[in-house]
């Protein structure tokens, strides 16, 4: 007994003296290669980011002013040659419109770097991206000819020079549509000289003339609309028209002659689809299609740091060091870990032909014991996942099998002549594609949480802003249900968060309330600051969730049998999206419900701690 514990004793020495040696050198090597590296990598990764926006930007100009790719070769070796970067363009079924690399045999990556389209932008290239996602040079049938071009440029450069009799400024600028107007400056106030400084003739001067407040309405202020663009604002409004009129709403009370430009057509939340579906329509013929936007190295290879900062001999003579070390370590402890190693990979084998029973019986202690005890605990763990996969394709198949069946029955009736596409039923069919949609982004952000991706960006954000666009959002669907949405902000709470995302939370929590309301109900949010948190409620005076079920609300695909159902529009992911959302922040969500009263969530979040210094 005293020599196997003198012989534990020198295993466990070696083994520590290896680690201090391992951990030693390689910190030493990390040590010097991160120097020399983490420099060259920063400045790598913002030039790559300036160089894809700037990439973007340019083919995305050329494609809202030219209704086809045919030119853009040219602009694409410009860029290629500014950035150094191979910039290949293809259609959406991958057929090559445009490529800078002179190797055009080389594999493209699976996904793109960006599809190029004008009527929907990409915000994250381009955050000045109108809400629309319409590029502004985009205009279509709004650009004026020459002669309404240089009508109004010689009215705009009167107005400025009106301006200027009158002790002000203003800069012409000209539009994306050719259309020039004067943006008014205003100067900076001149100081009146004191009386000792005032000339003796001064009544004998001609007097300043006073002008009045709205100098640019006396100057002529803002032209007209001219022929082409109330010709294309009466189109525009005429197609908007005929979306509203599909969805049993009125015409938009707007005159085309008092549009210069699409961008001016603004409506509130309940017709903004329809205005920007029409603009969409519009534009079409007169941009290029979408496209696909690859952007690479024109060797295809990544990019690489420098170590000539760096003695590379050091770096190889601590490596083999290290090497040389844990070879001898693991040579001596070898004979003592092969018996217990060849458990684990008998095990192992089994579990890779599919035997999830499969456990690791051994009495050994220390790290091969733990590994053994791991995997044991990894086995039981994969058998009980395969079980909630299982169960989670059969409920994912059955949320996908009633719209499905809805769309394929109708649509085969129609094949039939059974049933006639008219609007009702094309209006029914797309909210059932929507219904397949929503599932599908809901099934993508739990695939995100699952995998461990699900990122939030924090800020500071100020709830009473997030809990209004929350209000505004869903205000109109309430009123359709007949449900009143009220909110509650108590004081200035402040947080760190991402504001998409706690919006995310929120709306789900909101739509989910207003769903399960009755008409003549309430929904009322209310956040405050308690402690060094801050708490947003969301409560409503629906049905209410009986006690046994409350610790499931937060399950995927779970409803209750008669409040929480299909029929009310939910998916069963929006709660456990939410849940999830709410951990990414830290914080935390609960739920208190009573039958026939009403249900409350209550979500915590930590306050900004930067909110009192501010």
């Amino acid at each position: 007994m005293r020599l196997r514990h003198n012989r534990h004793g020198l295993l466990t020495r070696l083994l520590v003296m290896a680690v201090v040696v391992a951990v030693a050198s390689i910190g030493a090597t990390a040590w010097l290669a991160a120097q020399s590296t983490s420099g060259a990598i920063n400045r790598e990764l913002g030039e790559t980011l300036a160089h894809d926006a700037k990439i973007y930007d340019s083919l995305l100009g050329y494609a809202a002013t030219h209704p086809r790719w045919s030119g853009v070769q040219r602009r694409v070796d410009q860029l290629a040659g500014q950035t150094g970067r191979r910039i290949t363009l293809t259609t959406t079924t991958r057929a090559p419109i445009a490529d800078s690399g002179a190797k055009k045999d080389v594999a493209l990556p699976r996904t793109p770097s960006a599809v190029v389209d004008p009527l929907a932008v990409d915000a994250v290239l381009k955050p000045e991206a109108s809400a629309s996602g319409i590029d502004a040079r985009a205009v279509g049938p709004y650009r004026l000819t020459k002669a309404e071009h240089d009508r109004l440029h010689g009215a705009a450069r009167r107005q400025q020079q009106c301006l200027r009799r009158y002790g002000e400024d203003g800069t012409i600028v000209e539009q994306p549509n050719g259309r020039s107007v004067v943006e008014h400056v205003t100067p900076a106030p001149v100081s009146t000289p004191a009386p000792a400084q005032r000339p003796k003739s001064a009544a004998t001067e001609t007097p300043v003339p006073k002008v009045p407040s709205a100098r640019s309405e006396i100057c002529g202020g803002q032209q007209p609309a001219t022929q082409t663009e109330r010709k294309a604002s009466e189109a525009l409004l005429q197609l908007a028209d005929s979306c509203l009129q599909r969805q049993g709403k009125g015409p938009l009370p707007v005159e085309p002659s008092g549009l210069t430009s699409p961008e001016e057509l603004t409506t509130g939340p309940a017709t903004k689809s329809c205005v920007d579906a029409a603009r969409r329509e519009q534009l079409g013929p007169y941009v290029s299609p979408a496209a696909q936007l690859f952007i690479t190295r024109p060797d295809g290879n990544v990019a690489t740091a420098s170590l000539s900062t760096v003695g590379v001999a050091r770096i190889v003579w601590t490596a083999l060091a290290v090497l040389v070390v844990t070879i001898g370590v693991a040579a001596f402890a070898a004979s003592r870990l092969v018996r217990p190693i060849h458990a684990i990979t008998a095990a192992a084998r089994k579990m890779g032909d599919g035997d999830r029973s499969a456990r690791v019986e051994t009495a050994t202690r220390g790290e091969i014991g733990e590994l053994a005890a791991a995997f044991n605990t990894m086995s039981a763990q994969i058998a009980m996942a395969e079980g909630q996969r299982k169960t989670m394709v059969s409920d994912i198949a059955h949320e996908l099998r009633t719209p499905l069946v809805n769309l394929r029955g109708w649509l085969e009736a129609v094949e039939d002549g059974v049933a006639e596409l008219d609007p009702p039923l094309v209006t029914s069919l797309l909210e059932e594609t929507v219904l397949l949609q929503h599932l599908i982004d809901d099934l993508q952000d739990l695939a995100l949480a699952d995998a461990g991706r699900l990122r939030v960006h924090p800020e500071p954000v100020d709830v009473k802003s997030i809990v209004d666009q929350v209000v505004a959002v869903h205000r109109g669907a309430a009123e359709a249900e007949g449900v009143e949405l009220a909110m509650r902000v108590d004081g200035e709470p402040d947080l760190s968060a991402d504001p998409t995302r706690l919006r995310q939370a929120l709306g789900n929590l909101v739509s989910n309330a207003v769903r399960h309301t009755p008409s003549g109900g309430q929904v009322t949010l209310w956040a405050r600051e308690h402690g060094e948190e801050v708490l947003i409620d969301v409560a409503d005076t629906g049905t209410g969730i009986d006690e046994e079920a409350l610790p499931h609300i937060f399950d995927r695909f779970w409803r209750a049998e008669k409040s929480r159902n299909r029929g009310g529009g939910g998916s069963g992911l929006g709660l456990a999206i939410t849940h999830h959302l709410v951990q990414a922040h830290g914080g935390g969500l609960a739920v208190r419900s009573e039958v026939g009263t009403g249900t409350t969530f209550t979500m915590r979040l930590a306050a900004d701690p930067a909110a009192d210094d501010r």
